[in-house]
């Protein structure tokens, strides 16, 4: 398959306040993320691309289970398990409770009076600084598999 013409969205502009630029990447990481498992049917959305089992849908539930543990304090018990989606998880609803946990991770965000204090009030909580930083590092790591996979689904590239 001839792969498909590269069309990157450039790193996005944004304020010049650390929060506004740490912010601004992780949203820019995220929406790579979706754009990744857009059209993909079933069952090609949770077919393993390596030996290893790693699929577009697996990697987006894993990310879900991140923002919630990180930015809602939310505890996670067996972190291989996020990677899994089940049968009856659909792909537009594991994409949905992504969305709907980047939501809840963005008013935690909004809410945080500064970028030292805790990023949730449960067990142990990082830095609203260290949280962000985390997920920049978590979501682009995953982000690139799910460019790989990908483009060995339907020769698609790019952001």
């Amino acid at each position: 398959m001839a792969p498909r013409r590269r069309r990157d969205q450039p790193p996005p502009r944004t304020g010049s306040g650390e929060k506004d630029v740490l912010t601004g990447f992780l949203t820019y990481l995220r929406e790579s993320v979706l754009a990744k498992v857009a059209g993909v049917p079933e069952p090609a959305v949770r077919t393993p691309g390596v030996p290893s089992g790693t699929n577009l849908l697996g990697l987006v539930k894993h990310l879900a289970h991140v923002e919630r543990a990180v930015f809602l304090g939310e505890h996670v018990r067996s972190w291989p398990a996020t990677f899994h989606a089940g049968p009856d998880e659909t792909a537009a609803s594991v994409v949905q409770d992504y969305r709907d946990a980047i939501a809840a991770a963005d008013r935690a965000i909004a809410a945080c009076a500064g970028l030292e204090h805790p990023a949730h009030s449960g067990r142990r909580p990082p830095s609203m600084r260290w949280a962000l930083t985390h997920l920049i590092e978590e979501t682009g790591r995953h982000a690139g598999h799910l460019d790989i996979l990908r483009e060995l689904i339907d020769g698609r590239t790019g952001r």
